[in-house]
Order: C-alpha cells, then structure tokens, then sequence
C-alpha cells in the first residue's frame, strides 16, 4: 500500500501558516496523526493581551483627563498672560529706547563737556573750596572717560552715576541765596507729621477724585496773603480750566465769598490744564500745560498765560511718567510745588531713566517770562512713588500702605545731592487715592487732595 501524502491546512497558533501532515490509507480511509494542542485557546496569550489593552485603556483615560484639566486652564493662563503684558506696556520705553543700555561715548562726552564749562563759570564766580573740589573731580572724570575710548577698564554706570552726582552739586552751587539756610528753613528732615486737622469735600462734588487745593503760598503775596483756593479736574480727572478762590479759611470751610477764574477757553486748549499738579503762588496759578512739557503760568489779574519748558531728555508727559506706586494717577506727569526757595517742577525724564527730576521756578517780573535756574536728577524712579513734595530745598516722596495711610519714605535734599530713603513718616487719608500733595511755607502745612476731600496736616520738625 502505497502512503498518501496528505495536504492538511491547518492555521498555526504559533506563526499563522500552513502545516504539512503524512497520512496512511487504512482499510479504505486515510489516517493521520494531528497535534490537537494547535486548536487549543491561547489563554495565557489572550489574558497578557487583555492586560496590555486594560493598561492601554488606563494610560489613555490619563491622557484625556490631563487634555481636559489643561484646556480647562488654558483660559487662565491665557488671561494671566494678557494681564502680564498690560502691566509690562508702561515699560516697554525701557526696551525699545534702550535705557538702561550702555551710553554712547560721544553722549556721554557732549555731557560732561557741559558739565566742564558750568563748573568753569560757577568757578570763576565763587572761587572757593567747594569749587575747587568740583572741578579736580570733573578732571578725574574726563581722565576716566579718555581712558573708556581705549579701554573697557572703566564702568559705563558708574561714570554716568558720577556725572549726575557731579551736575546736582554743580545746580546746588549755582543760585542758592547767602542766607538761605538761615533766613528760611528749619535745621533737619520733617520729624512728624500731624493728623488730618481740616477734612472738607470738595465744593464741586466728591465725584472729581482729582485735582489741587491749599493755601496761598507766598509769604509775601498782598492780594490773595489769606485766600484758599481748589482747582478740580472736571474733565475726566484728567483736565480742567476754572480755579475757585477763596478770601479767607473761614470762606473756605462755608463754601462761600469765592471767586472762580477761567484760564482757557476748553478742555483741550494748549492752556487748559493737565493732571493735578496746581499751585498758587503769589496773583498766578502754576500747571502743567495741556499735552506739552511746559510748565504754564496764569496771572488773575491780567487774565494772561506765559510758559516754560522744562529740561531734560524726553520730558514725560500725557501720562507716561506718572505718580504710581499702586495705582497710577492719570496724567500726573509734572508736579508743580512751592516751598520756602521759591517753585519747583517734579517729574521724571528719559535721561534720567524715569527718575525723579526736580527744576527751580523763577518768574522774572521784568521781562514777563517764566524760567528753570535749576535742575537736580534723583535715583528714585517716579512711578515707584504715590507723590511728592518739595520742603526747604528737599524733595519728599510718598508710597501707598494701604487704603487709609500713606508713608512719606524717601527724601532728597537740593543742597547737598544726598538721599535718604529710610524715613517712615505716616500720612493718614480718609479715601484711597491721593491726586496731589502740596507743603505751604506761610504755615507749615501739607495738603492732600484725596480721591474728592481736601485734607490738611501739619508737618514738625
């Protein structure tokens, strides 16, 4: 008998193909011998199998819960991102105009040749040993940036902070009055600041959250010696154009017996007033004009409007260096103040990296105009400061505490070109926001505009 090969497809659990068996023929059938294990079901395989799309299963319920919590924060972090770049957009100036970057040699050199020929002229007039000391140092400087032109063994900073500290002493020996010292201001720093003495809402209404009022601030003014006067912002509490006087305090606190003075035809004539920034001083208002870097004077009696144009490199105004530390007053740019010495402007320019810069006033009754004598530069960044003052000669900065007081914590005197921020002097308010703060010489007394109530303080020393 003759075997019979036997073609027997049969599916392998192993790799899938065919299997070839060897048959006989036996009694008329064929027979074969089949390992029946190949038809077994692979359950060890099927459960190692089942595990992995369990595991599977699990590992993609992660995922999509990972997917979900992540577009659910998506918003958060989106809307944190959106308010990270509002708050960055008053400093992107730092950025695109390059502060804080190193100085050009040839700016740097046109300063300092500057400086030279003020030190030269205030030498030549004085002749004496602070004089003398000024212009070896200005001498050591000039070495030190001749030697940066072939070297970089000298720091750009600290060559530019010795120029600021050269050109304040130079400003301080310019001017100042013999007896000025004497004649006009106490010795030291404010040592106390009273409680609110005067509490009064604005006459206009406590709406206009912005502006200025006080007292009349020269000593020796004859018309208005004992008015009071508020000049609220009432457009926006940004701009204004009417001043309200007052002959006497006890007018004031009656709200009646008032004059009111307009000194611009609109709210947005070059003449209207910007930001709370008012003082008045003498038979004339002193602001901030409208858009500009020009300090503007208004007489009341001839109804006329002269300007000056402050100082510096990139003088900032239309709100781009205003009084913040919490929140930001609009527009309060330039701050017009008086005290013992005369006016002083506070702001903050490009050059000085928006610092505080302050400029002496001086009116020329002669020839009818309005001039800057001096201007000191600080190392306190404006917008770091809630709002300043001028006492003596010294520039005072305020920050916020919380919504009911504010702390004067920097000083920076005129005289000498030093700092002081270690001062904690508390100013107690009755509303959060503070538009402006003015020192009176005639009596010693500091005067908030707080968010629509006038307060007075008295300042010891």
């Amino acid at each position: 008998m003759l075997p019979l090969l036997l073609l027997l497809l049969l599916t392998s659990t192993d790799d899938g193909r065919a299997q070839r068996v060897s048959g006989q023929m036996k009694k008329g059938s064929c027979v074969c011998e089949v390992n029946s294990t190949m038809w077994l079901f692979p359950a060890l395989k099927y459960e190692a199998l089942l595990q992995q799309v369990q595991t599977c299963e699990g590992s993609l319920n992660q995922l999509q819960e990972q997917v979900n919590i992540s577009s659910q924060r998506l918003p958060q972090f989106q809307s944190s991102i959106s308010n990270l770049t509002a708050r960055l957009k008053p400093y992107q100036y730092l950025h695109h105009q390059g502060l804080y970057t190193v100085l050009s040699l040839d700016l740097l050199g046109q300063e300092l040749g500057q400086l030279e020929v003020d030190v030269g002229a205030v030498h030549s007039q004085l002749n004496n040993t602070k004089t003398q000391r000024l212009s070896k140092e200005v001498g050591k400087l000039r070495a030190d940036v001749n030697k940066m032109e072939t070297s970089d063994t000298v720091n750009m900073k600290s060559v530019k902070e010795k120029l600021r500290y050269l050109k304040n002493n130079v400003e301080s020996c310019k001017s100042i009055p013999k007896n000025f010292k004497a004649a006009n201001c106490l010795k030291g720093l404010i040592t106390n600041i009273s409680d609110p003495i005067t509490t009064k809402v604005v006459p206009h209404g406590k709406g206009y959250i912005s502006g200025s009022w006080g007292k009349q601030a020269r000593t020796d003014s004859e018309g208005q010696k004992s008015s009071y006067w508020v000049q609220p912002l009432l457009s926006g509490n940004i701009w204004g154009n009417t001043l309200r006087v007052y002959q006497s305090y006890q007018d004031f606190m009656a709200s009646s017996n008032h004059q009111d003075f307009t000194f611009a035809p609109s709210y947005t004539h070059t003449d209207t007033i910007e930001g709370p920034s008012a003082v008045l001083y003498g038979e004339a208002l002193y602001y901030h004009c409208y858009r500009s870097a020009d300090v503007c004077r208004y007489d009341l009696n001839t109804n006329s409007v002269k300007r000056a144009t402050l100082p510096g490199v990139g003088v900032g105004f239309n709100n781009k260096f205003p009084y913040c530390y919490y929140d930001c007053r609009l527009n309060s740019d330039v701050d017009i103040e008086a005290d013992e010495t005369g006016l002083w402007a506070i702001y903050a320019t490009v050059g000085n990296h928006g610092n505080l810069v302050a400029s002496r006033l001086v009116w020329d009754d002669d020839a009818q105009t309005l001039n800057v004598s001096q201007t000191w530069e600080t190392r306190m960044f404006k917008k770091a400061v809630s709002n300043a003052f001028m006492v003596c000669g010294v520039l005072y900065a305020t920050r916020y505490v919380d919504d009911y007081r504010e702390e004067v914590f920097f000083a920076f005197d005129t005289a000498t070109g030093q700092e002081d921020n270690s001062l904690a002097l508390p100013l107690e308010k009755v509303a959060k926001g503070v538009a402006s703060l003015s020192y009176n010489p005639t009596n010693k007394q500091i005067y908030m505009y707080n968010d629509g109530y006038l307060l007075a303080y008295q300042a010891r020393f």
